[in-house]
């Protein structure tokens, strides 16, 4: 936890130090949003669609719009409080802020936290596992990227003792959804498959470019309703996140795939060269 630089509300705090307030709404009802970004040399990858996408999920909690110039601020402190990261991640977090011991909101004003470190670079390929758990898209949080996230500690605890660096969730209608933190895409009969949103998963930043770019590139790609059954016949898949861009996934509860596949191959091929001439796109 060290190495982690740690910035809340207008001030750097170390790591291990106090800096919430006990009954913050963050702490005591998961109420709040967050946004990871990817860092490459120093600066954070697609800043305006993340900001967009915190806002939108404020929205939905039904909290105010972030001060995105006290979110600039805390960004622009943390970067700069020592070496320049080369890969890793920053993620700064918007809460309800203090607030009484039940679900009611107090009215003491939001909670600013930014934090970043250097991170691994993801590895070429991985390998998921199925939960037993369902997303319910017709939640009161669903496709919100909010502080609510015990439901994934346990998904991904249980990916992990099956040999998964990510658990897959179906939702309640028996579809496919997403990871804990990510977003899954297949390939079947030559066709890029991802789910719908209104499946319950998030819209992700790198499935929203990832999407844009494969299209670009003269990839078909459909957004449809998807059997959880496909993760049993699919060709290739795929997993896209803020840190793992296109990574291929190369089992499915043990079931082997092609990693990368071909279509796959092309997609990480579209994602670099995009992102390499756009880092805020």
């Amino acid at each position: 936890m060290s190495d982690v630089r740690v910035w809340v509300n207008g001030s750097m705090v170390g790591p291990d130090e106090p800096s919430l307030a006990a009954l913050d709404h963050g702490v005591t009802v998961g109420d709040g949003a967050f946004e990871t970004c990817k860092i490459v040399d120093g600066e954070i990858f697609a800043a305006n669609r993340h900001l967009a996408r915190m806002d939108r999920t404020l929205a939905g909690l039904g909290l105010a719009t972030a001060d995105r110039d006290l979110v600039q601020q805390g960004v622009d402190t943390v970067l700069a409080a020592g070496e320049r990261i080369g890969f890793g991640r920053l993620r700064y977090t918007i809460t309800g802020g203090p607030g009484p011991l039940g679900s009611d909101r107090g009215d003491r004003g939001m909670t600013y936290i930014v934090t970043a470190a250097q991170a691994a670079p993801p590895a070429s390929t991985t390998a998921v596992a199925t939960v037993p758990w369902t997303r319910n898209e017709r939640g009161a949080t669903a496709g919100l990227k909010t502080t609510s996230y015990a439901e994934n500690v346990i998904a991904l605890a249980h990916a992990k003792d099956k040999g998964g660096t990510e658990a897959i969730f179906g939702n309640t209608r028996g579809e496919l959804c997403e990871g804990t933190g990510s977003n899954i895409f297949v390939v079947v009969d030559g066709v890029l498959r991802t789910p719908l949103l209104d499946s319950g998963c998030l819209a992700g930043i790198t499935r929203e470019l990832a999407i844009e770019w494969a299209r670009g590139a003269g990839i078909e790609v459909r957004e449809e309703a998807l059997p959880m059954t496909v993760l049993e016949t699919a060709d290739e898949a795929f997993l896209t996140s803020t840190t793992r861009d296109v990574q291929p996934i190369h089992a499915v509860d043990g079931r082997e795939l092609r990693a990368p596949g071909p279509v796959t191959m092309r997609v990480q091929e579209a994602f670099a060269k995009a992102s390499a001439a756009s880092f805020n796109p």
